[in-house]
């Protein structure tokens, strides 16, 4: 059965999240909204698709976008903003635009434009009267705090339109009006380039305005205060918080609370404040004493300084908030600001400078300009890339889709327990694995490549090679098979195999696997070992293609056979004439065979059965659905006399077999005494070890306990900056696994925080290796630490 290809389509927020079935490499974009309005109910022209940061057009297939199997689009859905509605007693006062220009300008200022409007800052226009809707505690332009939405932090902002909108059920917490639920229509001061934004009543409040004395604050209460949470003893935005404690010295006050960011996250707990002086209480609605009403704004809070390079210092240069050249605070009517890396720049600065501000909508500095030919403009078609120009698919006129084979997929992950180079086993993957697709063998470390036979280098060896048949002078006994290397045919034209068409070479990957005979290398005559076993190790695989020539091969899938070592190698006329290298190697493994009694028996107490890629089983019983759906109808349109027969096939089909084999008791993994003692003796991690030693208990799920076992361990001891199995790891105070050497190079960053938490370590922090964990890592993952 072939296998389609299926992604995950997830949204924006992450809540919904579905799997697209029956998709092809060569799938339009088009086709692919018609899916996906099938699964979240909603129309084309209102998604939005992304894909590594590029936004997938129509037109396009997803191949264009390189989205591989199992891949994850994300999907955001365009908002139809609801008409603001408004009190028809009201309309004559109010301004068709929620901009705030509204009856109480004068007929000057009615007779402005609408982007001088726009350009007037909150803080700074005239004075003007307050409006009042008829509904909700505010009125228009009266100041306010408003919480951001994405921070949860407050910031002051005024109120330009008050709305109604139909109530949510999900919203019944709100301020509301009958079935309506109030909107406020507010501009934040010092944000106006945000534009006009519609809150609810629970993110606008009255302006703070009244500050705790330090004999007013208690345990428990809830205020406003300044906190920045990447660098708390800097200053930052305004937070509401709950007081959890508060200490007071002959020198110093302190106060550590709980900052509550609202709707944007949850909380975070025992932050230590640090102007404890200027803590503000929270001002209910509906009880203003009316200075939060007045026209002219209140006295402005103090937030972080802009610029956390010259803390905004006026008389200091810096070339982050001012020119990127040349740095001097001057001009700013002459700076010109990159919509790429947001860096400012004086006209006179540049080379060549310019004399004009430019009439473009966007400008970008000589860093960050790209060569105007190779840019992507809004619903151009994508520019092919120059290794699918040479593609064989890129010329060929053929119709057949061949987007959906497993072969046209790349690696969903990567080996990292042991290095590339790995000579020998590795570590969780007994022989008798058996996988569905050659992807799946490169993803589990056996054999690197996805179409190669042989997997090495011709300067240090040859690591694994798969025995598929491919060449028709190859030999399989079994425990004993000669091979024959690569090379000498024409593979053009995207072609896999081909006829021999000239002589081959001991060179590259010929070269790679002489290398692992216990012989000088002879490029001339070949060399025999003077100890066959003393040679390299070779892992191999066969695949089930190579079942034509060899009963050794499995009926299906690729299998894992064991180490083998290369006891010959000699070059030889082959039967098509050119000369081949041969090579003879024999097994030198102590787990048995796959085709053996005991190898058979092995195999049944690991419960080693067919691995398939996530998610394929699904994919092909989904297809499987439709055919006999598609069956089902043709069968109403078919006599009585094949239906007859069509439904007895069916049903013969789904009844389970008499022969149906029964359940082999699976042996379970254990550690040895030495790998147990090595885990107790790590106790700075027992409640990491405990969390993995857990999945030793899981029972098998078509798989073996080891492989389980180990899964676990790569994950929980993964470092968080090289994203590999720790080596000489640090284990910090805050129960975090570090490798020294990316600790020693954040620190020579000057970055003195745990990498996993940002719990501050110290300058002078002591990096001591746990050397019980990297003992017992060792023995798990032999050989990860090579080239590290």
């Amino acid at each position: 059965l072939a296998a389609t290809m299926w992604i995950q389509v997830r949204t924006m927020d992450g809540k919904e999240t579905h799997r697209v079935d029956s998709l092809s490499k060569l799938t339009k974009v088009d086709d692919l909204r018609i899916k996906i309005m099938e699964l979240f109910h909603v129309e084309p022209e209102r998604q939005r698709l992304f894909y590594r940061g590029k936004q997938m057009e129509d037109g396009h297939t997803i191949f264009d976008y390189n989205v591989g199997l199992n891949d994850i689009v994300q999907l955001l859905v365009r908002q139809t903003m609801p008409p603001v509605s408004l009190p028809k007693d009201k309309e004559g006062e109010l301004s068709d635009s929620d901009s705030g220009c509204g009856s109480g300008q004068s007929e000057s200022d009615k007779s402005s434009t609408h982007g001088e409007c726009e350009g007037q800052s909150a803080g700074t226009s005239a004075q003007v009267d307050l409006i009042d809707p008829g509904f909700g505690f505010y009125k228009i332009n009266e100041f306010v705090d408003a919480r951001d939405l994405n921070m949860g932090a407050w910031f002051e902002a005024k109120i330009v339109n008050v709305s109604k909108t139909p109530k949510s059920s999900e919203e019944g917490s709100m301020e509301t009006d009958g079935e309506e639920e109030i909107r406020y229509h507010i501009k934040y001061e010092d944000y106006p380039e945000n534009g006009v934004v519609q809150l609810s009543a629970k993110d606008v409040r009255p302006r703070a305005r009244t500050v705790y004395q330090w004999h007013q604050l208690e345990q428990g209460m809830i205020v406003m205060v300044n906190y920045n949470p990447d660098e708390p003893k800097e200053r930052g935005y305004w937070y509401d918080a709950q007081i959890q404690r508060k200490r007071e010295t002959r020198t110093q006050r302190e106060i550590f609370g709980k900052i509550l960011l609202g709707d944007a996250g949850d909380s975070l707990n025992d932050c230590r404040i640090m102007f404890v002086n200027e803590i503000y209480k929270i001002e209910e609605p509906g009880n203003s004493d009316g200075s939060a009403a007045a026209s002219d704004s209140p006295l402005k809070r103090s937030n972080g300084p802009e610029c956390k390079h010259c803390k905004d210092d006026p008389k200091k240069n810096c070339r982050w908030c001012n020119c990127h050249i040349c740095g001097v605070k001057q001009d700013p009517d002459k700076q010109l600001l990159c919509d790429e890396c947001d860096m400012a720049f004086h006209t006179y600065c540049l080379n060549p400078p310019l004399t004009t501000i430019p009439d473009d909508e966007d400008w970008y500095c000589p860093e960050c300009r790209n060569d105007a030919s190779e840019v992507v403009l809004a619903g151009e078609k994508l520019k092919e890339s120059k290794k699918k120009a040479k593609m064989a698919s890129a010329s060929s006129s053929s119709q057949r889709d061949w987007g959906k084979g497993m072969a046209c997929v790349g690696r969903t992950k990567q080996c990292t327990i042991v290095p590339s180079n790995h000579y020998g086993p590795v570590p969780g993957v007994p022989v008798g694995t058996l996988w569905k697709f050659r992807v799946q063998v490169s993803e589990s470390g056996v054999h690197r490549p996805h179409v190669a036979g042989i997997h090495g280098r011709s300067n240090d060896g040859a690591y694994s090679l798969v025995l598929a048949g491919g060449y028709e002078d190859d030999v399989d006994d079994g425990n004993e098979f000669t091979y024959t290397g690569s090379g000498g045919r024409d593979l053009s034209g995207n072609k896999r195999t081909a006829e021999q068409s000239c002589d081959q070479k001991l060179t590259n990957m010929n070269r790679a696997l002489a290398l692992n005979c216990n012989a000088p290398v002879n490029e001339k005559d070949g060399a025999e070992a003077r100890d066959w076993k003393a040679g390299k190790p070779v892992r191999v695989v066969r695949s089930s293609k190579g079942r034509k020539h060899s009963r050794y091969c499995p009926e299906d899938g690729n299998r894992y056979d064991g180490i083998y070592k290369v006891v010959k190698y000699w070059p030889e006329k082959g039967k098509s004439g050119f000369l081949v290298w041969r090579y003879l190697l024999k097994r030198n493994d102590d787990e048995p065979a796959p085709w053996t009694r005991d190898g058979k028996e092995r195999i049944k107490k690991l419960g080693l059965t067919m691995q398939y890629p996530e998610g394929y089983l699904e994919a092909v019983a989904a297809k499987e659905k439709e055919k006999e759906n598609k069956n089902e109808e043709e069968m109403t349109e078919t006599p009585t006399k094949g239906k007859r027969k069509r439904k007895s096939q069916t049903e013969e089909k789904r009844s389970p077999s008499k022969n149906t084999p029964k359940k082999i008791k699976v042996e379970a993994y254990k550690l040895t005494k030495e790998q147990k003692a090595l885990i107790k003796e790590d106790e700075l991690n027992k409640k990491l070890w405990d969390e993995a030693m857990a999945s030793l208990s899981l029972g098998p799920v078509s798989f073996v306990f080891l492989q389980r076992f180990l899964n676990k361990v790569e994950e929980i001891f993964l470092c968080i900056c090289c994203q590999e199995v720790v080596y000489q790891p640090v284990t910090t105070e805050c129960q975090h696994n570090v490798c020294r050497e990316c600790l020693q190079r954040s620190f020579k960053a000057e970055v003195y925080t745990c990498p996993a938490c940002r719990h501050d370590l110290g300058k002078n922090y002591q990096m001591t290796v746990n050397k019980a964990l990297q003992a017992i890592l060792t023995q798990l993952f032999p050989g990860y630490s090579s080239g590290r």
